[in-house]
């Protein structure tokens, strides 16, 4: 992964979440945290565009900058990596889904968060982002660098996935039935994004249906 800046110094880690110490924040983010993550999503398109277009190791990390219409120092204080680039893309509707699940009424299936009609996943990743997320998909197969990435993504929302799942069900989050639950949930969904973008019906409409698809066959459990 290319992590240097021109000059030969390291880039620095871009931070991680947007809590505040002394409790948690209440209501919308502040305006300047509205605006990084804007420009975290307008990076991740830019760089998933060019990696489409030109592949991830003919792509430099000034030109992912120009693209977004930053310079290169600034595109470092967001992220540590150009592969790492692309993750907002991911996290925003996987942040999406945990904050449906924390609502979802705790005499439903959380299973119907997601798949039973529109969901902040298809909401997020389905309207302007809907080409982006696939042509990210897409690269996983042949980019190293970008399937660790879209797996790394997943593996930290299994955590969350455990955490929501034992809160409505007065477990701990490192219980094994919850974090068994949260690993079927979220295998699940990865697993129906991936079969949405690699198959012949990209549309985003088409995205609940392999969801649901994906967790009815979670659902059941294993067979044989």
């Amino acid at each position: 992964m290319e992590t240097a800046h021109a000059d030969g110094t390291k880039g620095r880690p871009a931070r991680a979440g947007t809590g505040t110490q002394g409790g948690a924040r209440l209501g919308r983010p502040p305006l300047t945290e509205r605006r990084k993550a804007a420009t975290r999503l307008e990076i991740a398109r830019e760089a998933v565009r060019l990696f489409a277009e030109r592949g991830v190791a003919a792509t430099t990390a000034d030109e992912i900058a120009a693209a977004a219409g930053i310079s290169q120092r600034t595109l470092w204080r967001y992220t540590s990596s150009k592969e790492l680039c692309v993750s907002p893309l991911l996290t925003y509707a996987l942040d999406s889904v945990t904050v449906l699940m924390r609502a979802w009424p705790r005499d439903r299936p959380l299973a119907e968060a997601v798949a039973g009609g529109p969901s902040a996943l298809t909401d997020a990743s389905a309207s302007t982002d809907a080409e982006a997320l696939r042509d990210l998909v897409l690269l996983t197969r042949s980019e190293p660098g970008l399937r660790a990435v879209w797996l790394q993504v997943h593996h930290d929302a299994e955590r969350v996935f455990a955490e929501v799942i034992a809160e409505r069900t007065g477990r701990g989050p490192d219980d094994l039935e919850p974090r068994v639950q949260a690993t079927l949930f979220n295998g699940a969904l990865r697993i129906a994004v991936e079969q949405w973008a690699w198959g012949a019906d990209p549309r985003p409409g088409s995205l609940p249906g392999e969801i649901a698809r994906a967790l009815g066959i979670a659902g059941a459990g294993l067979s044989g």
